[in-house]
């Protein structure tokens, strides 16, 4: 069913929990006509789910089909599907560092590079990766992890540099502590340490990191490109 209406077009991947469901959820409530790309294919009222492994660029291309030929071409991107595999480096194996690697920083880019081609032609497009404060400052157990969501800013600011003549923006959000399903795990000793260097005291919620992208996907936005935006209580002042 052709489900075109008035609107602009957002696929948010990894939107299926956590700050992937936020930024659906508040692109959704503010006009869009919103996708969720995972691996389940499940998604919210209001929004449309889509099957995606961000790892095969097969399963990438099928899921923007589908999305092309029931909503319209694709003129938000939000590139949020990510996994942690932490490890201390001396027992990080070659496959944790792949794979985190291969869905955080390549299915990123895999998603980017389908978005841009009716981005391209359009001229126009706005294109917002989730990284991480860890991507900016390390983390320990995380070398993985940070170097994936580090690559992002790079990937990013050349994504912004080849197609800001088109009127294309690609923008990171480098969250720090989130309140979400995977910090609900953590014990008061963790909680503590984690908030510990974050001046507002707290974590965030996923609808304040929803917000900033939302910000970087509007009309307002429409000159900022190649920026880092930090949604991290202040704990990433300085780097």
């Amino acid at each position: 069913m052709d489900e075109r209406t008035e609107g602009t077009v957002a696929l948010v991947t990894g939107g299926g929990s956590g700050i992937g469901a936020a930024c659906a959820a508040a692109l959704r409530d503010r006009g869009d006509r919103v996708a969720v790309a995972s691996r389940s294919g499940k998604a919210d009222d209001g929004l449309r789910g889509v099957r995606c492994d961000v790892t095969d660029p097969a399963s990438v291309d099928a899921a923007f089909a589908e999305v092309e030929d029931a909503l319209g071409p694709v003129e938000i991107l939000v590139a949020n599907a990510g996994i942690i595999r932490d490890a201390l480096l001396a027992r990080l194996t070659d496959e944790a560092f792949t794979e985190v690697v291969d869905v955080n920083l390549a299915g990123a880019y895999r998603v980017a590079r389908r978005a841009s081609r009716r981005m391209i032609r359009a001229r126009r497009g706005r294109i917002v990766f989730v990284s991480s404060a860890a991507g900016l400052s390390g983390s320990v157990g995380q070398a993985n992890y940070a170097a994936s969501k580090a690559g992002l800013v790079g990937l990013s600011r050349s994504i912004a540099r080849e197609l800001a003549p088109l009127g294309i923006t690609a923008n990171v959000v480098a969250p720090g502590p989130v309140s979400t399903g995977m910090t609900h795990t953590l014990d008061e000793r963790q909680r503590a340490a984690l908030i510990g260097g974050v001046p507002m005291g707290r974590m965030a919620t996923p609808e304040e990191v929803a917000a900033a992208v939302c910000f970087l996907a509007s009309p307002a936005a429409a000159y900022i490109t190649g920026a880092v935006l930090p949604v991290d209580g202040g704990a990433g002042m300085g780097h």
